[in-house]
């Protein structure tokens, strides 16, 4: 129960963005923040998570597992997706969406809240391994009536996150200090940005009806992330990896964090049934609630 009341913080600046876009609707622009988040305080977020920690094994293990797990779905994905859904945008959202997880709005904090402020390094570090993911293949789902593979490649190096991670694994790897001063801005900066993206995903959340809510397709790609995934994942991890049990509980957790707000801004960007996808969110986002105690026995069953 006390794990589950540490992590009420998170939900709570949701709520928060929800209330706010809901009564001041036609004052407050969420695209503002969104621009905001991408290119100021993501990228701070970014920078402050990789240079916590000296870079060691399970560091650069941690996001590669990450990575190999989600591509070894997304081809099991490719094989079945066609016999579930009939429409080819159906098929490119439950390609691109199923597999994104919040790793980065709710996951950080997420951490934070069960394994403390060491499990920042490897939160931001698996964070930019979804983030390749997402603007590689979920990009290339998304457009794929409209862009090329290697278009959607390119688009990676408008993500200004990417550049700030380099130059922090740089900066880590080199073992360069970081005045304490500067640190403590970096902190204040990555806090914010934890807390803009969970206000942001609340306003996205304030647009959605119910009555609208396409329960096929977001169900079927919620019974991906929430109950395929991290079954596939602990699989992986326990019998082809040697991660220890801190960092291979952190994976676990991240596997196991709802969808992605990212995913309504790419299908927004492609005319991609935005809203069907910000319904998946939500529904996504609900099971997670539900699931959260039993995520927590499982993770502290790892951690032990």
């Amino acid at each position: 129960m006390e794990a589950i009341l540490s992590v009420l913080p998170v939900y709570f600046f949701i709520v928060l963005g929800f209330m706010a876009k809901k009564v001041f609707s036609d004052e407050i622009n969420e695209r503002t923040l969104v621009l905001l988040s991408l290119y100021f305080f993501q990228p701070i977020l970014i920078f402050w998570g990789l240079t916590k920690a000296p870079i060691d094994y399970a560091f650069i293990a941690s996001p590669l597992v990450y990575l190999a797990i989600v591509l070894i779905s997304l081809l099991i994905l490719l094989i079945v997706n066609k016999k579930i859904f009939k429409q080819r945008q159906d098929q490119s959202i439950y390609l691109a969406t199923s597999l994104v997880g919040n790793t980065g709005n709710l996951g950080i904090p997420l951490g934070i809240a069960l394994f403390g402020m060491a499990s920042v390094p490897y939160t931001s570090i698996i964070n930019i391994a979804n983030i390749l993911f997402i603007y590689i293949f979920s990009v290339y789902f998304f457009a794929r009536e409209q862009f090329s593979l290697k278009e959607a490649i390119f688009s990676i190096s408008k993500i200004p996150g990417i550049w700030f991670a380099i130059l922090a694994l740089l900066v880590n790897y080199n073992g360069i200090g970081i005045d304490k001063n500067i640190y403590t801005a970096l902190e204040m900066g990555a806090y914010a940005s934890m807390v803009i993206q969970l206000l942001i995903f609340g306003m996205y959340l304030s647009k959605i009806k119910i009555k609208s809510m396409p329960w096929y397709s977001s169900l079927h790609i919620s019974f991906i992330k929430h109950i395929f995934l991290p079954l596939f994942g602990i699989f992986i991890i326990l019998y082809f990896t040697n991660l220890n049990a801190y960092v291979a509980s952190i994976l676990i957790m991240e596997l196991m964090v709802p969808l992605a707000v990212n995913n309504v801004n790419l299908a927004a960007l492609y005319n991609c049934k935005p809203y069907d996808v910000t319904a998946s969110i939500l529904i996504s986002s609900v099971i997670f609630v539900f699931l959260l105690y039993p995520y927590i026995q499982i993770i502290e069953y790892f951690i032990k």
